[in-house]
This record gives C-alpha cells, structure tokens and sequence, in this order.
C-alpha cells in the first residue's frame, strides 16, 4: 500500500541540523495493523508524518500504491491525504467554536459528496463512534475520551484506507483509552490499514506487526503472533 526505500530526513534550524530517519526502508501492505515504538526522539512521529504525506524526505522515496509522490505536488498531496489518510492526534485538534458535526465534517469539505451526503455520512460515524446525541455539542463540553472519539469520526469520515494515529491515548485515562484502543482495533479489523505511534508495550501488543525505532533507523520490525 505504502512504501518508503532508503528514507533519510534531516531537520535543519540555522547552523544546527537533526538526522530524524536515517535509511529507512519499509513496506506496510493494506488492511496491517503497524506499532511504531521507540524512545522520545527517535524519528517516530517524523515517519508517521512522511507515511501520511504531511512531509518529504530529505533523500529516498515514498511510493502510494507505486506511485513515487516526489512527482506530485502539494495540493496533490492535499488531495491524497483529504481522500485515503486520516489521522488521530493526541491533543484531538478539534476546533472548539464549532460543534461535533462541523468538525467531523471539516474532513468532508473538499470530497465529492454533497451537502446532503456529507450531513448523512457525519450522522453515520457518530453514530458509530456513540456520539450522535452529542452531535450539537461542542468539544469543550465533552470528556477527553469523548473528544477523542469525535477526533476518530473525524479521521476516518471521508473512509480513509490508511488512519496514522499518534500516541491517540496520550490524554487519556486509562479507560477511556481502553475504549479508544477496542474502536481503533475495529477500524482495522473492518479493513483500515493502521499505523499507530505509541509509547505502550501493552498497546503495542494489540497490533499485528511492531517497528521499534533507534537513533533514527529501524531496529526491529517484527511479525506479533496471533
């Protein structure tokens, strides 16, 4: 589904320059479930970023379903991540002035569906998710688990093949995180490709296959037995 050969990415402020990836190489095939762990610092959320198109790699290549994205440019990027990757962040990123619909929504403004279909697929996913009755709330008014699952309808609103998830329980009590690790989990059992970051050994453990990442280069790539 998604591939990255040889990846490096350097971060350069003024004189001072960061190796995040260091020759990376892999391959994350559709409908796997991935954990990427490793020590802070170690290049994990920089991979989730170039995973979702959100960067480019300093050198190597990152190739969606073959296809080298070196040749698109960015409202192409845009494009590709607004229709098959959705992404659930640790802080929710949800726009408190608006209510839970119109932020789900925002994943819908620049798809294909109409009016009326956007407003049919948003009642959809809370519904899935559990928050349809508080579809006219806003987030300020809601629990941080809550929150979070608004912030997964919103991810995976617009039918994303891909989710990237970063640390998506950091916020989280334990319950509630719980609760966001079973909707996750379902996500990719109905077929979503999942890659998650995560400093959890036991959220790890969920996953199919585990990256532990090092000083910016894969250090274990591993298959979790079933």
């Amino acid at each position: 589904m998604i591939e990255l050969q040889s990846v490096t990415k350097r971060h350069v402020v003024g004189d001072v320059e960061t190796l995040a990836l260091n020759d990376v190489s892999l391959h994350i095939e559709a409908g796997e479930y991935v954990a990427i762990t490793g020590p802070s610092g170690c290049g994990k959320t920089t991979l989730l970023s170039l995973l979702g198109l959100l960067d480019r790699p300093s050198t190597g290549r990152v190739l969606l379903q073959g296809e080298d994205m070196a040749t698109r440019s960015q409202a192409q990027l845009a494009a590709l991540r607004a229709g098959r990757i959705g992404f659930v962040f640790q802080s929710f990123n949800l726009v408190d002035e608006l209510s839970v619909a119109d932020n789900v929504a925002l994943a819908l403004r620049y798809g294909p569906l109409g009016a009326a279909a956007q407003r049919e697929r948003v009642a959809e996913v809370l519904e899935q998710l559990g928050m349809a009755h508080r579809a006219k709330h806003h987030p300020r008014q809601l629990s941080g688990g809550q929150q979070q699952r608004v912030a997964i309808a919103r991810a995976i609103a617009a039918r994303p093949a891909l989710l990237l998830a970063d640390e998506p329980t950091g916020n989280l009590d334990s319950a509630h995180g719980a609760e966001v690790m079973r909707l996750l989990g379902e996500l990719n059992n109905s077929g979503t490709t999942l890659v998650m970051v995560t400093h959890s050994a036991e959220q790890a453990a969920r996953a199919g296959r585990t990256l532990r990442l090092l000083d910016g280069r894969v250090l274990v790539d591993a298959m979790v037995d079933a």
